[in-house]
């Protein structure tokens, strides 16, 4: 009886108002399987999408409350990151079936553009809610100066990895799909992932106490760790499916709509892919837990560049896909521009309400510009 107390608590309706959007399972399946209108499919996978991933968020919020604000930062990054780890996986698997260039390159242009959108949505959006929501509730907050560094130097590098192959790209010449800039992306990606088990070894083995935090901000679990695991894999399981009906449903509805490919990869998608960071960085902001809100916002944004970005290179070297990290000038720019300015702000260690607006300020100019972009 304690168990289903504890499980209607952590789930309750009050709480957790992005329940109600679980409707969109069903109207998804509908769409796509009865009545075949593919782009209320792509839109209602969407929806349905962003309740999964905050179930998804809740369930390893619960986990991560047993461990270390560190440790439990890197579950939510990475589970986080789940739903566009499976939709840019289905998106290269559904590009290595067509036989057509054109529909080939729709694909993996998706691919580059979610990649960059996670990024961005992470840096811009979700730090930038964290802070202002916190801000709004404490007038500064302060989170570990070591996490700054530590992830705002891997993310710099991960600069470099996609300015340079542009770069090389414009220099060079050729298509984009040229084997040139393919063997540099590959030996990138290989050295990305190298350096982000470095960094894992670097945080969690030899250099834990730069790290510590002071434990002061505590809270219980509301859920045992059993349900927390089982809430856990049914969200991803329905994730997987949502995203598979997404990814069959994306072009179509792209054509009927008339929606630049760069803003449905680059906003729409990280943005309902990104519900977890969105809820869970904004509520343990709240709370003043700034050290886990930003090792979720950062750590994500980090993640992507560094180890799924690489990993999804890798993947499509292996099933001969020409994806490379040639991601484009304003997709590269944007990135760039991004690390920058939250480097800059977040290098003090403190954070109030107008930081978070000027992060959001930035997002919405990207914005604009990936939805006019031809």
């Amino acid at each position: 009886m304690t168990e289903s107390v504890r499980w209607i608590r952590a789930l309750d309706p009050r709480d957790t108002k992005l329940n109600i959007l679980l409707i969109a399972i069903p109207l998804t399946a509908y769409y796509n399987y009865v009545e075949q209108n593919y782009s209320l499919a792509f839109f209602s996978s969407l929806v349905a999408i962003m309740p999964l991933a905050f179930l998804m968020g809740r369930a390893t919020e619960e986990i991560a409350l047993r461990t270390s604000d560190s440790l439990g930062g890197l579950l939510n990054a990475t589970f986080g990151n789940a739903a566009e780890l499976i939709i840019a996986v289905l998106l290269i698997l559904q590009a290595s079936k067509v036989a057509d260039v054109e529909a080939q390159s729709f694909y993996v242009h998706l691919v580059q553009a979610s990649l960059i959108g996670s990024i961005l949505g992470n840096l811009l959006l979700v730090m930038g809610l964290a802070f202002v929501w916190g801000g709004i509730h404490h007038s500064e907050q302060s989170y570990s100066e070591n996490q700054v560094s530590s992830n705002g130097s891997l993310l710099l590098l991960s600069m470099i990895v996609l300015v340079i192959p542009t770069v090389f790209h414009s220099t060079v010449g050729g298509e984009v799909g040229d084997s040139r800039v393919q063997d540099l992306s590959h030996i990138a990606a290989v050295i990305l992932l190298m350096m982000y088990g470095l960094f894992l070894f670097f945080q969690f083995r030899t250099h834990v106490h730069l790290f510590a935090t002071d434990g002061s901000h505590h809270e219980d679990p509301e859920m045992t760790q059993r349900d927390a695991v089982i809430l856990l894999v049914v969200a991803t399981i329905l994730v997987s499916w949502m995203a598979e009906i997404l990814v069959h449903s994306v072009e179509a509805a792209a054509e009927d709509i008339g929606l630049p490919h760069l803003f449905i990869g680059v906003i729409l998608l990280p943005l309902f892919g990104n519900a977890a960071e969105h809820f869970t960085a904004v509520s343990v902001a709240a709370k003043d837990k700034m050290d886990l809100s930003f090792a979720i916002s950062m750590g994500s944004s980090t993640q992507i560049a560094v180890f799924v970005a690489p990993l999804m290179v890798v993947l499509a070297w292996l099933l001969d896909v020409p994806l490379t990290f040639e991601f484009g000038m304003l997709e590269t720019v944007s990135a760039f521009l991004a690390v920058m300015i939250v480097n800059s702000i977040a290098a003090d260690g403190k954070s109030n309400w107008l930081e978070g607006a000027m992060l959001l300020s930035s997002y919405a100019v990207l914005g604009a510009a990936f939805l006019f972009h031809p």
